[in-house]
């Protein structure tokens, strides 16, 4: 039973991955059969452009989140580690999103090229998260506002419970 853990992280992150892997893969089947043969008479050379702008945004982070999934073997082949856990937030999420957001643009391009104007979505969220990072590194930015009575007596509390120190027991002789 041991590393039975790691061994079900193994198992879910290769399903994981080549569910992943389909979802690109139809997204880019529905795309060439839709745009590039049935409304090939309205194919320029923009929509190239597109079709390797969404094969690059698949192809660098899917590499990344398999990269980061492949499990850890000893060197007697002992399975260590059965790689990052998929569910969890963090940049796994962000490349979860960037192919998320690119299946959706290229499905949704197929309907109308404005609609690549949503790709500016990542780039916006970098920028959003950054400027937080900014804000709080150099201007102090962890205060979120005026506190209220309650949570600053809350506060206070829990500074002069701190401050008291541990009295330890002990008995006399």
């Amino acid at each position: 039973m041991a590393n039975q853990g790691a061994k079900k992280r193994k198992e879910e992150n290769k399903k994981h991955m080549s569910t992943l892997l389909r979802v690109i893969l139809a997204s880019n089947v529905i795309y060439i059969i839709v745009r590039m043969l049935i409304m090939h008479s309205s194919f320029t050379w923009k929509h190239w452009i597109g079709l390797l702008i969404t094969s690059a945004a698949y192809f660098f982070p899917y590499k990344q989140l398999d990269n980061m999934s492949k499990p850890a073997y000893s060197e007697d082949g002992e399975l260590l580690d059965g790689g990052y856990d998929m569910s969890t937030g963090g940049v796994c999420g962000y490349l979860h999103d960037v192919i998320y957001i690119t299946v959706f643009v290229q499905i949704a391009s197929i309907i109308s090229g404005k609609l690549w104007w949503t790709y500016l979505v990542i780039p916006g969220f970098g920028a959003y998260k950054a400027f937080g990072l900014i804000k709080g590194t150099f201007f102090g930015g962890s205060e979120d506002g005026p506190e209220d009575e309650k949570s600053r007596k809350k506060r206070e509390k829990m500074e002069k419970k701190a401050s008291r120190g541990k009295f330890v027991k002990t008995r006399a002789r």
